[in-house]
């Protein structure tokens, strides 16, 4: 009698996501199920070793089947944890978004540490493997302390949509250096994320020049936009060096370099500009702590979430992040956001929902 086939092997999934520089454990693939000894189970029998009425790995996969709709509970508390260190950033106003990254970097590294002790990967990695861990660790690093100098220069909604064109760029790159192919509709999409992004920017040759006269920080909102974009590049190309390295490096170990390298660059460039200082306010410092506390606690439940839950409705959750930017813009800033800003937020959003569908669709043929 033939073996029961394993369901509770994972399958790695391919994730496009923005803000989201890490790597899940399912990308590797587990082992499957033991075959079943000859000695029967409790409830078995010595005619039928390998039936269900006695077979251990059927009880076992049903014990550790998810409950449904946990990883889109894990997703939804990642966007939320997320989008309120998010927040902090935006509140804390009189401290240089490099030293930001590094107190978050510094709380990573307290985790990071210990797993790699615990994993035994090594702090190094494969030998044909680190000059990609090297690009992945200072593109992922620059990529955070943009998105946080968008944070701070412009409002929270505009710079959290932007970030959401990451996987517009992360298909176009693709297709230059991996070779991966670019449908038609990757090209509506990107039209929809352009199109989003001018209609949050609104540039003075387009829509007038009365833009730039009712806006008094009109100059901070084009550079915040722009940066944001930036980071939305920088996410791109860190996605898909990932997907370059693959399942040669353990995933840990592509998040040390982000993190160790992150913290080099941000200690240098701080020394530099002389702007290393500590916050004078006793709340500035709790925001610090919580800054890394809860950007550790949201890429670890999207990882959680990435285990369990195939990429494409983890992807469609997670632009509950612009859903939350908004909230909390209007709560805790009374900042309403124009009606050119809703346009180009539904733009952007269906653009990334359009590709996370499109992919799900494929990977369930």
């Amino acid at each position: 009698m033939r073996p029961l086939d394993d369901t509770g092997a994972a399958k790695r999934q391919d994730s496009g996501l923005p803000l989201m520089d890490i790597r899940t454990p399912s990308s590797r693939q587990e082992p499957a199920a033991a075959e079943v000894v000859e000695t029967p189970g409790p409830g078995g029998c010595w005619q039928c070793p390998s039936s269900p009425c006695g077979s251990r790995a059927q009880q076992e996969a049903e014990k550790k089947a998810p409950c449904p709709g946990l990883g889109l509970f894990y997703t939804l508390l990642s966007a939320f944890l997320l989008s309120v260190g998010s927040l902090f950033v935006k509140k804390v106003q009189d401290i240089h978004a490099i030293e930001i990254s590094a107190f978050r970097c510094v709380f990573q590294m307290l985790i990071i540490i210990p797993c790699i002790i615990y994993r035994k990967t090594g702090f190094i990695g494969p030998k044909g493997q680190r000059i990609y861990l090297l690009l992945r660790g200072v593109l992922g690093s620059n990529a955070m302390i943009l998105l946080y100098y968008a944070y701070q220069l412009t409002s929270l909604a505009d710079a959290t949509v932007i970030s959401f064109s990451c996987p517009v760029f992360t298909s176009i790159i693709a297709c230059i250096f991996l070779k991966e192919k670019y449908s038609p509709w990757d090209a509506l999409f990107t039209a929809f994320t352009i199109t989003g992004v001018i209609l949050i920017v609104r540039p003075p040759f387009l829509f007038g020049s009365e833009v730039v006269e009712t806006d008094k920080d009109y100059s901070f909102h084009v550079k915040g936009a722009l940066v944001a974009l930036a980071h939305a590049v920088l996410a791109a190309m860190t996605l898909v060096i990932l997907r370059k390295i693959g399942t040669s490096v353990d995933y840990i170990l592509s998040i040390w370099y982000y993190v160790i390298f992150g913290l080099i660059e941000c200690v240098i460039v701080l020394f530099i500009l002389g702007e290393w200082r500590l916050p004078h306010c006793g709340l500035d410092r709790l925001f610090l702590i919580l800054i890394g506390m809860f950007g550790v606690g949201g890429q670890m439940f999207l990882a959680k979430a990435l285990q369990i839950e195939k990429a494409g409705p983890v992807a469609l959750m997670k632009t509950m992040d612009v859903v939350f930017a908004f909230i909390f813009q209007i709560i805790f800033f009374n900042d309403m956001p124009s009606w050119w800003t809703v346009g180009g937020s539904l733009c952007v959003i269906a653009s990334s929902a359009g590709a996370a569908i499109r992919k799900w669709c494929q990977s369930t043929k």
